[in-house]
């Protein structure tokens, strides 16, 4: 799967959304991060899942196969207790040096970005804020964040991430994208209905997470 990128016309900015996408047998118990605040950060972290897959171009993706799902298909898939999508937080120096000086980076001088996107990135940089602040390492485990990330983010204020919606935008992509075997199985296990079967893949997604925190930071291989 490829990582595409997004940009048009509008920008708008919404609270955090707390409601649960709707789950059909998603894992609960030990397939998931035990530190995020309980049933709220999961529930935002499923959330945005699910808008991150009703992204035209995550919809359009393996084929429009994403597209092809129903919405609470969608919701199944998106009821992961880990981040579907990739804000590079697992690289410490980008964010560090994208953080460090608020006016190196000019806001005016870049393109539009799509309302649709421009929403959803600034519902995740902020989640991805709160877990810095939290200091949670199931948190940080679930949005690939690296240490030095964190304190990155810990160290700006919440006044920050309009700008960063617009400056950041074309960091988005799919996580895991070069795994498309988990994407493939992923999908089809949502469509299918069958809750064990979508269980087994969404572990896999947990062993994908853990191994990009291994120490040599390799990249995670097909599942």
């Amino acid at each position: 799967m490829q990582n595409p990128r997004i940009s048009g016309p509008g920008a708008r900015q919404l609270p955090l959304a707390a409601a649960r996408a709707p789950t059909l047998g998603a894992p609960q118990d030990p397939s998931g991060p035990q530190g995020l605040h309980g049933p709220r950060d999961l529930g935002s972290l499923r959330e945005l899942n699910l808008r991150f897959l009703e992204l035209d171009w995550t919809r359009a993706a393996l084929g429009g196969r994403i597209a092809a799902l129903t919405r609470t298909q969608r919701a199944v898939m998106a009821d992961c207790p880990y981040a579907l999508f990739d804000l590079r937080l697992g690289d410490h120096e980008y964010w560090q040096l994208r953080l460090q000086d608020a006016h190196s980076w000019h806001v005016a001088d870049r393109a539009p970005v799509g309302a649709d996107h421009a929403e959803f990135m600034g519902l995740a940089l902020f989640f991805a804020w709160y877990s810095a602040t939290a200091a949670t390492l199931s948190a940080k485990l679930a949005l690939c964040m690296h240490e030095r990330t964190a304190a990155a983010f810990s160290r700006i204020t919440v006044n920050r991430i309009p700008d960063l919606v617009v400056t950041e935008s074309a960091a988005l992509s799919a996580r895991w994208s070069q795994c498309a075997p988990f994407w493939s199985a992923l999908v089809l296990a949502a469509a299918s209905g069958d809750e064990q079967r979508l269980r087994r893949v969404q572990l896999s997604g947990i062993q994908l997470a853990a191994a990009t925190q291994l120490p040599l930071r390799r990249e995670p291989r097909a599942v």
